[in-house]
């Protein structure tokens, strides 16, 4: 009859050891449960064509992570529109599939629609590179094209391999003109290609645009190229304190340099609301087939500065360009009516998510690497689970000894009866 009981007993025991040892599950930040079920929470679209396929023998970069903490407040993290209480509908036809508006002084964010949703920025990505062509190169050094850089796939400035350029010539024409060929030749100068596209993430990364990644200095799609909404009204917004970028954007008209010692040209700025927008700052339009239509750009009425993002739009019913010169009027209207922001854009990167430290690792040494808050998230997992590994296996050894010394006194017991 005992020993039944201590088989029992040690049944009992080892089902506690297995339940208490195992890996707690962390649950899900407030981020990723308000994004769970939301489209392209992670990814844009599937693409319509083969212009991100990894070259041969890479591979596609991973997503990148959904911070613990939506950038720019809570609310910026649903998926449908992001209204203040009591504000109208936005203008129709708006064909963006997400979208953000903010006061470009405070970054009060006055409304937004999925802000962010992850979508291909196309020559929004610009920005990114035009910021760290500010940082690093003097306007007036010269470069020489390569042919590489004068072959690219147009939208073109019209540069020639050999002849000179001023950086500045070349900005103004990835700017005004949204120049691949200018854009090229400024990454090459930046150290090449994969020096760059390092410098344009690590900036982004810096700012705290965490669902933006470069793959193109461009904007040609490419492995891995992705944005937001809040990402792109983020840079714009940084980017409108640097004068050199405000010239660039600002600008409607220039006479570009000739190769080779030719008659300059005429360059004008291919953003209509510079002839049809009053009070406008400047912006950037883009364009893909996997991205569709992209456009950022801003405004200046009554004392106020307001500025739009549109991603994935159309052309029809409306021209975006319309579309865009319909959401700032909205988004002075609201401004003018002192309705309340839904959150709010900022270049402080968004806290990091504690990392438990392993009962069963080392100390830290201060190592790091340049995945950023990708290696951050790993190692929170990682941590957790080691964590809660070691504590399961501590309660399951006490568990047993208890369990021991039971049927220790219950044998004991038994032989006095």
């Amino acid at each position: 009859m005992h020993t039944a009981r201590i088989r029992g007993l040690v049944v009992a025991a080892l089902a506690a050891l297995v339940v208490t040892s195992a890996p707690l599950v962390p649950a899900a930040t407030p981020a990723a449960r308000a994004q769970s079920n939301c489209p392209n929470a992670t990814l844009p679209p599937p693409p319509v064509d083969e212009s991100e396929e990894p070259e041969p023998g890479q591979r596609a970069p991973a997503p990148l992570p959904v911070p613990a903490e939506t950038p720019g407040g809570g609310r910026l993290g649903e998926c449908g529109f992001v209204l203040p209480e009591g504000a109208p509908q936005p203008p129709q036809p708006l064909t963006a599939k997400n979208w953000l508006i903010q006061d470009l002084d405070s970054g009060q964010v006055l409304a937004a629609r999925h802000p962010h949703g992850r979508q291909r920025p196309a020559s929004l990505i610009k920005t990114l590179l035009a910021l760290v062509v500010i940082d690093e190169l003097a306007p007036e050094r010269v470069i020489r094209p390569t042919k590489e850089d004068a072959d690219q796939e147009c939208s073109c400035v019209g540069i020639e391999a050999g002849s000179p350029y001023t950086v500045h010539d070349l900005l103004m024409g990835v700017m005004m003109k949204s120049g691949n060929d200018a854009a090229h030749a400024l990454a090459t100068a930046l150290g090449g290609l994969p020096t760059a596209l390092r410098k344009m993430n690590r900036l982004a990364h810096r700012l705290g645009a965490t669902d933006t990644r470069a793959a193109t200095p461009s904007g040609l799609d490419g492995p891995g190229m992705v944005t937001s909404a809040y990402d792109q009204a983020l840079l714009y917004r940084y980017a409108m304190t640097k004068p050199r970028y405000v010239e660039a954007v600002s600008t409607r008209r220039i006479q570009f340099p000739g190769a080779r010692g030719e008659p300059s040209y005429p360059v004008t700025n291919d953003d209509r609301l510079h002839t049809e927008y009053p009070g406008f700052l400047g912006g950037k339009t883009g364009f893909t087939s996997d991205a569709r239509h992209t456009y950022v750009g801003g405004a200046a009425r009554g004392g106020r500065r307001i500025a739009v993002v549109l991603l994935r739009g159309e052309q029809r019913p409306i021209k975006l360009s319309e579309q865009a010169m319909n959401m700032l009027d909205y988004g002075f209207q609201l401004a003018a009516a002192g309705t309340p922001g839904v959150g709010r854009v900022t270049t402080a990167p968004p806290p990091p998510p504690p990392q438990p430290r392993r009962t069963d690792a080392p100390a830290d040494t201060g190592t790091g690497n340049e995945t950023g808050a990708a290696g951050g998230s790993h190692s929170a997992a990682a941590g957790e689970k080691g964590s809660s590994a070691g504590v399961g296996w501590i309660i399951g050894i006490v568990i047993l000894v208890a369990v021991a010394t039971g049927v220790g006194i219950a044998l004991t017991r038994d032989e006095q009866l």
